[in-house]
């Protein structure tokens, strides 16, 4: 079965994204949001489902951005200002432009995807830092969404996304639920860019109530990720 695995690296040297590989397959953006590698719980039921696509569809590659050791731009005044000269109508600078191409690699990249899967743990409530300074970085205007005289307008549309989300406690019902950050953020950021179906499997409890119920949850979740590659 045909199978692509893309690693680009260029980004971190503020060029332009690169695409590699065979154009006429379909390329799902694996986007890591977890430091702990192998460790991972979410990466766990994240492996089940992009094993599951490879067998389903041979027809996907991969391309695997781990926000953990990509070094993404930390957006300061020049950046910045690159987005309001944007948002004003007006054209980016030459003064400006090599800090704003670290900000659109990053979009490229992002954009060049069909198809979205974002592997993130719950940190206090909601996603890492890491996956909340990426978001900044890519959404940004004439890039992922634009103004027009009947509202914003989403530019990332016809594309699909899988978040797969572990939780140390159980956030299924109330009271917990309402504390539950990461649905309804992300539901939010990328509906507003054009991305409307977003599935989510989320692995809970991992640490509440012990490692029995803590492996069932995972072996739960890896059959709900295979059934959802089933019709991806």
């Amino acid at each position: 079965m045909k199978t692509l695995f893309l690693y680009q690296r260029i980004c971190k040297k503020g060029g332009r994204y690169m695409p590699k590989g065979d154009s006429t397959m379909k390329k799902l953006l694996h986007i890591i949001a977890t430091p702990r590698g192998e460790e991972s719980r979410t990466l766990k039921v994240s492996s089940a489902f992009i094993e599951a696509v490879r067998w389903n569809n041979g027809h996907w590659a991969f391309d695997e951005l781990n926000l953990f050791t990509e070094k993404l731009p930390e957006l300061g005044i020049n950046h910045l200002n690159g987005k309001y000269t944007l948002m004003s109508g007006k054209n980016i600078t030459p003064e400006l432009q090599p800090y704003w191409d670290q900000v659109t690699c990053h979009i490229d990249r992002f954009l060049s995807a069909n198809a979205y899967l974002i592997s993130t743990p719950m940190w206090n409530f909601g996603i890492p830092y890491k996956l909340k300074q990426y978001i900044d970085i890519i959404v940004q205007p004439r890039y992922l969404f634009q103004y027009t005289s009947s509202g914003v307008e989403g530019l990332a549309k016809d594309r699909r996304m899988v978040v797969i989300s572990s939780r140390g406690g159980d956030y299924s019902g109330e009271p917990m639920k309402s504390m539950d950050t990461i649905e309804p953020y992300l539901k939010t950021v990328f509906g507003f860019v054009g991305i409307r179906d977003i599935s989510f499997v989320n692995v809970q409890p991992m640490d509440a109530m012990g490692p029995d119920i803590r492996n069932q949850r995972i072996h739960d979740a890896q059959e709900q990720a295979r059934a959802l590659a089933a019709h991806f």
